[in-house]
């Protein structure tokens, strides 16, 4: 199914991230998708294959694996997608040496896909990591 740049980035926010169905990865991601600037994530500057692309998803949905992404707006410009978004997940297994806190997590971010042809090349984002990473560090109150 051949989809618009725009199309393809909801299908791969929505589809892949939030549900983890990557049966969609081959239709999306090109054979070579590559992290030019993501910070904290241990990824950035990496390009992957499909199935290391596959691996990424799964290792970072573990430790929230009811994760869910909601786009906020999307832009699309000659090969680029523009695309808000805000992500809510449950903070289940370990992440970053931290135990699991049961907590729902909140953040917001801005990604910039690149594209060749209708397949996705790789992503330029920012994200409130460290947002994350103090929810996750806050100590309980009661």
């Amino acid at each position: 199914m051949t989809c618009t740049p725009k199309e393809s980035v909801a299908r791969l926010l929505l589809d892949v991230w939030s549900l983890g169905d990557t049966s969609a990865v081959p239709d999306l991601i090109a054979e070579r998708f590559t992290i030019f600037h993501d910070p904290g994530d241990p990824w950035e500057g990496q390009a992957l294959d499909q199935a290391g692309y596959v691996q990424r998803v799964r290792e970072s949905r573990a430790p929230f694996p009811d994760q869910s992404f909601a786009i906020c707006d999307m832009l699309e410009e000659g090969e680029k997608v523009a695309v808000t978004w805000t992500w809510k997940g449950t903070h289940r297994r370990p992440v970053a040496g931290l135990p699991a806190s049961n907590r729902l997590i909140h953040m917001s971010g801005a990604t910039v896909y690149s594209f060749a042809g209708v397949a996705i090349i790789g992503h330029w984002q920012i994200s409130d990591r460290l947002g994350v990473f103090r929810q996750l560090s806050e100590t309980p109150s009661g």
